[in-house]
C-alpha cells in the first residue's frame, strides 16, 4: 500500500542533504533529484490511485493511515487523499522540479534558497494530504514562513515591505483560520474531517464559524478585499518564489476555500452570495488592474487574483460542473502563471528590465523564451486548446446552471472579463515580443537546457489538460460527487 508520509519525507530528506552539500554544483545536483524524486512518486501515487479505482475501491479516501499525535487534543496525524487532492500534489511536483531548473544559476547563499523551495513544498504535500484539521493548519503554517525570507533575500525592488505585507496578510489570514478550525473543534470535539463529515456541524455553529475559516483560506486566495499582498509579494520575489507563491501557495488558500465549504454546506450555501460577490469583484477587478500595468510581473500578479477569481466563484456556486471547474482552475493556473513567471525571470535575466515599454522584438534574440511568453499568455486569455479554456469554460457553465438572475449576472459579469484579459494579454505581447529591437538587445542569448526542460514540463502540463480534459475530469469526479452528496443532504434537509 502507497504510503503518503513519503511526500513528506522525500523533501525532508532533500532538504537535509542540501544543507549538508558543499558547494554550488552538488547543491543544485541534490536540489534537482529530490524533485524529480517527488515527480516519480505523484507518477506512482496517480498510478496506485487509479489502480485502486479500477478495482472497484470507492472509498471518499485513499491509502488512509491514522496515528494519535496529541492525545488530549485529539489530534491524529491522519492522512489520506482524494482524487482533488492528488491533482494538487501532481500540480505541486511539476511546479516543484520547473521551479529548480529555473534557479539554477541561483549563487548568492544558494544552499539557503535551495532549502527553503523545498522545505516550502514540504509544507504544500503536507496541507493536501491532511484529513485532520490541526495536521492541516500545521503544514499551512510550514509553507508560510519560508515565503517570507525568500522575498525579504533574494528579492528585488522594495523587498523588505513586500516580505513584511505578504508575512502580516498572510498571518492575518492562518489566524482567521485557526479562529475557525478551533471553533468546529470545541463544538464537536474533533479535527477529523472524515468524523466531521459523517457526524455533522450543527447550523448554528457553521454559520458562524465558516467567515472565519473562509476567509482565511480567501487571503491565501487571493479573495477581495484581502488579494493586496499578491502584486507586491509577486513583483519582489525571485522567479522560483514567485512560481512557488502563485502556482503552489495561492491553490492551499482554493482547496482551503473547497474543504471548508464541503464541512459546513449549510453555511456556504448560506454565504453564497457574499462569495459569489466577492469572487466577480476579484474576477473584473484584477482584470481592469492589469491593463493599468507596465511591469511584466505587475501583470501577471495582477491577473493571478482575476483568474484565482474564478477558483472561488466556481466553489460559491456549488453545483458539481462549477466546483470541477474550480479544481480544474486551480490545476489550469498554478501551471500557466508558473510559467508566466518562468518566462519573465527569463527575459529580466538577460534584459534587466520588466518594463513592457523597454522592450520589443525579443522574438528577434530569444525565439523560445518569447515562445513561452506567448502560449502563457495564450493560455492565461482562455484560447482553446490550453487548459485555461477548459477550466473557465467549465466554472462558465456550472455557474450558468444556477437559475436565479442575480448569480447568471455574476456569470455574465465574469464571463465578459474575458475580453479585457484578451486586452493585455495581446498588447504586452505585441510590445515586448513583436516589433523592431533595440541594439542592445539583438545579442541576448536564448533559453538555456534547464530554462527550456522547465518551460517544456508546464506546457505539457497545459497542453494535457487543454486537449485531453476527461484525463483530469475523470481523476477529480469522483471527489466532487463526494462533496456534492454533503451538499445535496442540506438542500433534502431545507
Amino acid at each position: 500500500m502507497m504510503n503518503l508520509t513519503l511526500l513528506i519525507l522525500i523533501p525532508l530528506l532533500t532538504a537535509v542533504l542540501i544543507l549538508l552539500a558543499k558547494g554550488l554544483q552538488q547543491i543544485r545536483v541534490i536540489g534537482l533529484t529530490g524533485a524529480f524524486a517527488q515527480l516519480g512518486l505523484t507518477g506512482w501515487l496517480l498510478k496506485s490511485f487509479l489502480a485502486e479505482r479500477a478495482a472497484g475501491n470507492n472509498a471518499t479516501y485513499l491509502f488512509e493511515s491514522n496515528q494519535t499525535w496529541f492525545k488530549a487534543l485529539n489530534i491524529n496525524y491522519h492522512i489520506g487523499i482524494d482524487g482533488i487532492a492528488l491533482a494538487m500534489i501532481l500540480l505541486t511536483s511539476v511546479i516543484v522540479v520547473a521551479g529548480i531548473l529555473v534557479s539554477w544559476s541561483m549563487d548568492k547563499l544558494s544552499k539557503e534558497y535551495f532549502f527553503l523551495l523545498v522545505l516550502l513544498s514540504m509544507g504544500a504535500y503536507g496541507f493536501f494530504i491532511s484529513l485532520d484539521l490541526f495536521t492541516l493548519f500545521f503544514f499551512l503554517e510550514v509553507a508560510v514562513i519560508p515565503k517570507f525570507l525568500l522575498i525579504g533575500i533574494w528579492g528585488s525592488g522594495d523587498r523588505t515591505k513586500s516580505a513584511m505585507k505578504l508575512a502580516l496578510m498572510l498571518m492575518a489570514g492562518s489566524a482567521l483560520v485557526m479562529v475557525g478550525l478551533f471553533g468546529i473543534y470545541y463544538n464537536i470535539q474533533s479535527f477529523d474531517i472524515v468524523q466531521i463529515t459523517q457526524q455533522g456541524i450543527p447550523v448554528g455553529v457553521q454559520k458562524f464559524f465558516f467567515p472565519f475559516a473562509f476567509l482565511g483560506f480567501g487571503v491565501f486566495a487571493a479573495l477581495f478585499p484581502f488579494h493586496t499582498w499578491v502584486p507586491d509579494g509577486h513583483a519582489s520575489a525571485p522567479t522560483a518564489a514567485s512560481m512557488f507563491l502563485a502556482g503552489i501557495s495561492m491553490k492551499l488558500g482554493g482547496y482551503g476555500c473547497l474543504r471548508i465549504a464541503a464541512l459546513m454546506p449549510d453555511a456556504a450555501h448560506t454565504y453564497s452570495w457574499i462569495i459569489i460577490l466577492l469572487a466577480t469583484i476579484a474576477i473584473i477587478y484584477g482584470a481592469f488592474a492589469t491593463m493599468m500595468q507596465t511591469d511584466l510581473k505587475y501583470i501577471n500578479a495582477y491577473s493571478s487574483i482575476s483568474h484565482c477569481g474564478f477558483v472561488i466563484l466556481g466553489i460559491g456556486m456549488m453545483n458539481k460542473t462549477s466546483i470541477n471547474g474550480a479544481v480544474i482552475q486551480m490545476v489550469s493556473h498554478g501551471l500557466m502563471t508558473a510559467l508566466f513567471f518562468a518566462a519573465i525571470g527569463m527575459i529580466y535575466s538577460r534584459t534587466h528590465t520588466r518594463i513592457v515599454a523597454q522592450l520589443g522584438g525579443l522574438l528577434k534574440a530569444m525565439p523560445f523564451i518569447s515562445t513561452v511568453f506567448v502560449i502563457a499568455g495564450l493560455c492565461s486569455l482562455g484560447l482553446p486548446g490550453f487548459s485555461g479554456f477548459v477550466a473557465e469554460m467549465t466554472v462558465f457553465m456550472g455557474s450558468w446552471q444556477n437559475p436565479d438572475g442575480a448569480y447568471r449576472l455574476a456569470t455574465v459579469l465574469s464571463g465578459a472579463s474575458i475580453v479585457v484579459t484578451a486586452v493585455y494579454i495581446l498588447r504586452a505581447t505585441g510590445r515586448a515580443i513583436m516589433g523592431p529591437i533595440s541594439a542592445e538587445h539583438a545579442l541576448l542569448a536564448d533559453a538555456s537546457w534547464n530554462e527550456k526542460l522547465a518551460a517544456v514540463l508546464l506546457i505539457a502540463g497545459i497542453l494535457l489538460i487543454g486537449l485531453a480534459p476527461f484525463l483530469i475530469n475523470h481523476l477529480i469526479m469522483p471527489s466532487t460527487d463526494a462533496i456534492m452528496v454533503q451538499m445535496s443532504k442540506v438542500i433534502v434537509a431545507k
